[in-house]
């Protein structure tokens, strides 16, 4: 969505058809999500720190509030990062038990959870443009009721970029495998420390991958 990489690929493809990446912006929704996340870690770390000091203060000896999976609550805000990644149907019983003590707690995780599986689910089941279209709209409707700040920026951002998000919806192209034969040219640029004659480097990288 970098407005200099849209200008590259005009410049260099001027036939081709812009289309944004799924992933780039799903990891826009995930990066929302676990800005929540965050800032609920933080707001606990400062009530724990204010309750040690209280303790301190009065002489009296600090003992951690556990919940019911033994965790204390900056422990379960911490531990809970890469359980917000997977689609709960792909959670193990532990992970589903902890996801309803933290949802319990915070329903505004689970609220943005469900918006970012909502936005994953349209990617996976969507296959023509116009129904993408609907589902994406209904999608920012849920956003912009949520009121979340950190997705509220989300949408508008794929409101300025629908047209080239849409496109992905014709052939469901991704840049995978640009993003899989970028890092084999970096592995093979790092085994020589850097590039010191470009000309012969990009002849053996012709000979070796092309």
């Amino acid at each position: 969505m970098a407005g200099n990489m849209g200008l590259i690929v005009k410049k260099s493809f001027p036939n081709a058809t812009l289309v944004i990446d799924r992933f780039h912006v799903q990891k826009l929704a995930l990066d929302a999500l676990q800005q929540i996340r965050i800032k609920h870690r933080w707001e606990a770390l400062d009530k724990e720190n204010d309750t040690i000091e209280h303790a301190r203060d009065s002489s009296l000896k600090y003992t951690p509030e556990l919940l019911a999976n033994g965790d204390t609550l900056k422990q379960l805000l911490a531990r809970r990062r890469y359980l917000l990644y997977k689609a709960s149907n792909k959670w193990t019983q532990n992970q589903s038990k902890r996801s309803e003590i933290l949802f319990q707690l915070y329903t505004d995780l689970e609220k943005a959870y469900k918006l970012c599986q909502n936005l994953s689910w349209i990617f996976n089941n969507t296959r023509d443009k116009t129904t993408a279209l609907i589902r994406l709209a209904k999608w920012d409707k849920k956003v912009r009721q949520a009121e979340f700040k950190s997705f509220n920026t989300i949408a508008r951002t794929m409101s300025i970029h629908y047209k080239n998000i849409l496109n992905y919806f014709d052939n469901r192209s991704t840049n995978a495998s640009a993003e899989s034969f970028n890092a084999k040219i970096k592995a093979f640029r790092a085994q020589f420390r850097g590039v010191r004659n470009v000309d012969f480097f990009l002849y053996r990288l012709t000979a070796i991958f092309a």
